[in-house]
């Protein structure tokens, strides 16, 4: 069972997985820097200084005005966090468009795969002329 095991994890999938997995975990922190420290900050003043991250409704503890998430999580307020899933997507779609360009260079960079020829293959063909010259 360990040699099965020391084969599976020496298999170049399992090595790959794990490189972009570590790669993944740093390109989420640039990524969110980018989302939380930019973009948002640019789009802030563009809406009126809106700060999407406290974006909330107050569901419970109506007694009890809150002005951001922490203060509502501080209180024991739920809260839907509108605009912490607004950044969530933005980060998504930012990655997504970044592993969208990378597989597209890294398409460009592979060998072009050569067609299949069209049709049976010759020695196909050549059998079947063999065959209808034997019925003859």
């Amino acid at each position: 069972m360990i040699n099965e095991f020391k084969a599976f994890i020496a298999r170049g999938n399992v090595i790959d997985l794990a490189v972009g997995f570590i790669m993944g975990a740093a390109f989420t922190a640039v990524v969110d820097s980018l989302v939380k420290d930019i973009i948002m900050a640019l789009l802030g003043p563009v809406l009126g200084g809106i700060d999407f991250s406290n974006w909330f409704i107050q569901l419970t503890g109506r007694d009890k005005i809150v002005s951001t998430i922490k203060a509502a999580q501080d209180a024991g307020v739920v809260t839907l966090n509108i605009g912490l899933f607004i950044n969530a997507v933005i980060k998504f779609l930012i990655i997504a468009w970044a592993v969208f360009l990378l597989v597209k260079a890294a398409n460009k960079l592979m060998p072009k795969k050569e067609a299949p020829p069209s049709g049976p293959p010759a020695e196909v063909v050549l059998l079947g002329e063999i065959r209808d010259l034997l019925k003859k």
